[in-house]
């Protein structure tokens, strides 16, 4: 994050930070350090993405390297979602290991997978099934791009029957995530659901780009940011945790510092190690 902040200072000649907002797994720990205005999960700032980029939609589809979620909206509200957190077979990381064993770049995985003409049904409810099957597939002879989009198709069904089971997923449907850039994947979408699927421009960071817009409301009503300014990245920063044994909560407690001095902690359910924090 400091490298980042940078790296931005160094390629911006004039510039002004108006606001922050932190989303993701390290959003807490983001927020401290840069002094965010809003701190947002990534459902709340993938949905406010996708209802800036289709006011209408219905069904947002986040696939990443890691995880994958679903979040269903209606009228504007999320009503309802879910993510995937354990199995690998319904994210990015399989297809880049399979593309991987497979010899061939990543970035061409979709490519390839459209010129399938008869496409070969690899088991995906596990990635690794997934794979045994797709060996057995290569050692009965199937081309290599009908094997890619056998791939493509099993993520998908991995997705829809762990992620958005039992979910209706109407239209408009919008593909965020990293994923979402794999020709392949969007067609499998298609031909399971039936419908047209909304690729954003800027689908792989959709979720910074919902908490900046929560960030400039933010900073709109109060006036002013919070932003710690690029003098952050002079500071050297270090987290430890420790565990409370104050009460039965046995509490883990995150401890941040920024050269040597407590500058936050979080994790406890009274308030006693947060509050005790002054600035």
């Amino acid at each position: 994050m400091q490298n980042g902040l940078k790296e931005i200072r160094e390629e911006l000649e004039s510039f002004e930070i108006s606001g922050v907002g932190t989303t993701g797994s390290g959003r807490h720990l983001a927020s401290m350090i840069l002094g965010s205005d809003i701190v947002k999960n990534e459902i709340t700032a993938h949905a406010v993405a996708a209802i800036n980029y289709i006011p209408d939609v219905k069904t947002v589809i986040e696939i990443g390297g890691q995880d994958s979620k679903i979040i269903i909206i209606r009228d504007g509200i999320v009503i309802d979602f879910a993510m995937n957190t354990v199995c690998a077979a319904g994210t990015g990381s399989f297809l880049d290991r399979q593309a991987d064993r497979l010899g061939i770049d990543i970035n061409n995985f979709g490519k390839l997978a459209l010129k399938s003409e008869n496409p070969v049904r690899i088991a995906g409810r596990c990635a690794v099934f997934a794979e045994s099957d797709m060996i057995h597939k290569q050692q009965l002879g199937h081309n290599q791009e009908d094997i890619i989009n056998g791939l493509c198709e099993a993520l998908v069904r991995n997705y829809l029957n762990n992620v958005g089971k039992g979910k209706e997923l109407l239209t408009p449907v919008v593909f965020q995530g990293g994923v979402a850039a794999n020709a392949g994947i969007k067609k499998a979408f298609e031909k399971a659901l039936r419908t047209e699927i909304r690729v954003p421009k800027h689908h792989d960071v959709m979720g910074a780009i919902g908490a900046a817009i929560l960030a400039k409301e933010d900073v709109k009503n109060k006036g002013k940011t919070n932003f710690n300014g690029f003098n952050i990245t002079d500071i050297n920063y270090k987290a430890k945790g420790f565990e409370c044994h104050d009460c039965a909560n046995m509490c883990e407690i995150i401890e941040i510092l920024g050269d040597n001095k407590i500058v936050a902690r979080w994790g406890d359910k009274c308030g006693k190690w947060t509050n005790s924090v002054t600035s």
